[in-house]
């Protein structure tokens, strides 16, 4: 009886399985991109596209808050695309760093769903990353989600100083006879639209939250006499976004990015943030759900304030956006908000996964 008392610990040790937090996923270690009997199941993707420096413990960028604060402790090498993963065992949360720009977006997330280590049946997917704000719509620090990504780089362009007189712009799309043009737009590869349900669950589960603050972006807002949704404290709304390759600036082109995407979206879509990869995420994820590897209605697109899309009255348009590019006003209040906005409908999902697992919110 000692001597089996003795060795029941040691078969308990050998018998009962670890802890959750202390397996290792048998899916990390199959070869980048090969087959794998046993693939990760992910319950959210998280999707973000840069970081400063290091991954943790220096000024963040877009991936560092959830990386820290999400326990995303296992590393996944992922040489197909631009970063390595970083996935947490027990929520089953995946998040990536695509790079910048809609050519390493696209091929990044056409890799992730293309990679046979990972089950991506029935993940959501979260595009969290800052952005410029129009202020005639929200301050620097608000997170707006989108009902729709349009593109705004398939175009013509004449150069400003030669376009023809009484044309508001030299930029009007593709197949068009110039920007007056309003024959209906085309919209395959151009605009994207998100899942009109979970979107609205999405704002109506955040529209409350109170979003930071600090002195320094209170001082910024101030200075936008005129606009009073770009004074009001941070807070979250519904807009639409931007994705083109340039980094544009001003009144002007903040007017043409309203007009591109009005007409775009028939009407039906606000400009409110500007980025850069949305359309080559949300091509990819067409793709794939094409081939049922990931489902495009799983899908939320959230973006937060870093700078202005246009100067304050007063201000040139060149002279504040090179002042902007030695660090934006509310690059710290736009990260945070992207976290905890992000993370309560991340929450949600996960904390209520054997109903959102069948089918999104609505």
């Amino acid at each position: 009886m000692f001597r089996l008392m003795r060795i029941l610990p040691i078969l308990a040790a050998i018998i009962l399985p670890l802890p959750s937090h202390a397996q290792t996923p048998p899916a990390t270690d199959c070869a980048p991109g090969a087959p794998c009997s046993q693939p990760l199941p992910v319950r959210v993707v998280i999707v973000t596209m840069f970081e400063i420096g290091a991954d943790t413990g220096d000024a963040p960028g877009e991936f560092q808050l959830w990386k820290e604060r999400r326990k995303l402790d296992i590393r996944i090498p992922f040489p197909q695309g631009y970063h390595d993963l970083y996935y947490n065992p027990d929520s089953r949360i995946l998040a990536m760093v695509t790079g910048v720009g809609t050519a390493r977006s696209g091929t990044g997330v056409m890799a992730l769903g293309l990679d046979p280590r990972f089950d991506l049946s029935h993940a959501y997917w979260l595009v969290a990353g800052i952005a410029g704000i129009d202020p005639q719509d929200a301050s620097i620090g608000s997170a707006a989600w989108a009902r729709y990504s349009v593109d705004g780089d398939l175009a013509h362009e004449i150069d400003a100083r030669e376009i023809p007189k009484g044309w508001k712009s030299g930029f009007f799309p593709l197949d068009k006879q110039g920007p007056d043009d309003r024959s209906p737009p085309i919209t395959e590869g151009r605009v994207f639209a998100l899942n009109p349900k979970l979107t609205d669950w999405a704002y109506a589960l955040t529209k409350d939250m109170k979003l930071p603050d600090d002195r320094g972006i209170a001082k910024e807002r101030a200075r936008y006499s005129g606009y009073p949704n770009a004074q009001k404290p941070p807070f979250v709304l519904m807009g639409d976004q931007l994705s083109a390759m340039t980094f544009w600036h001003g009144k002007l082109l903040t007017g043409w990015a309203n007009d591109w995407v009005r007409y775009s979206t028939s009407g039906k879509g606000e400009f409110v943030t500007s980025a850069m990869e949305e359309t080559g995420t949300l091509q990819a994820i067409t793709y794939l759900d094409k081939i049922e590897k990931v489902d495009r209605d799983r899908v939320l697109v959230l973006r937060s304030g870093s700078n202005f899309s246009m100067p304050p009255p007063g201000v040139a348009a060149a002279d504040y956006l090179l002042r902007e590019n030695e660090g934006y006003a509310g690059m710290k209040a736009s990260l945070e908000s992207l976290y905890i906005v992000g993370s309560k409908v991340i929450d949600q999902l996960v904390g209520h996964w054997d109903r959102y697992e069948k089918a999104p919110p609505e």
